[in-house]
């Protein structure tokens, strides 16, 4: 069962059914999901997402996935599961645009990488971010991610593989 988990200005929840309004419109700002995958998807896409996340991350796959709120307000997402560039588990997260330049990048990812080391028990925690993506990899770096390798995308894009260990 994912915990709840709290930093200083964050609280990081199970999503509950009633999420899903908030998790499609975060996920369908295409300042958001530019960043986020392969994304923009259809609403659609998200919707059906969004109900996977009860049947197969909270179900039978067994991942941590959370709503990020602030304030009783959702601005962000974030999991933790196995990844699939290495062997080991990635670090996912997005922010609302109106949560971003507060810093709340850097607190989520440490929250989320300590609870990687601490809970899981991991040696290493990964992330994988779009070279382009500035200020979520200043925000890993803070936190003590490295570069391990680069990824280069079916169109011909760049994706850089970080890791912070314990």
């Amino acid at each position: 069962m994912t915990p709840s988990l709290r930093s200083e200005r964050l609280v990081l929840e199970p999503y509950v059914p009633a999420d899903e309004e908030a998790f499609v419109a975060l996920f369908l700002d295409p300042r958001v999901s530019r960043w986020m995958g392969d994304g923009p998807w259809p609403e659609e896409r998200y919707r059906t997402t969004f109900s996977r996340i009860f049947t197969h991350a909270y179900g039978t796959e067994g991942f941590d996935v959370w709503a990020v709120r602030q304030g009783g307000r959702t601005v962000g997402h974030a999991e933790i599961k196995p990844a699939e560039a290495v062997e080991g588990h990635e670090l996912i997260y997005g922010l609302a645009p109106e949560a971003w330049g507060q810093g709340l990048g850097t607190e989520l990812a440490r929250t989320i990488t300590a609870y990687g080391f601490e809970v899981l028990g991991l040696d290493q925690v990964y992330a994988t971010v779009a070279e382009p993506n500035t200020a979520s990899l200043a925000a890993l770096r803070k936190v003590g991610f490295e570069h391990v390798r680069d990824i280069t995308e079916e169109d011909g894009s760049t994706t850089l593989l970080l890791a912070a260990a314990r």
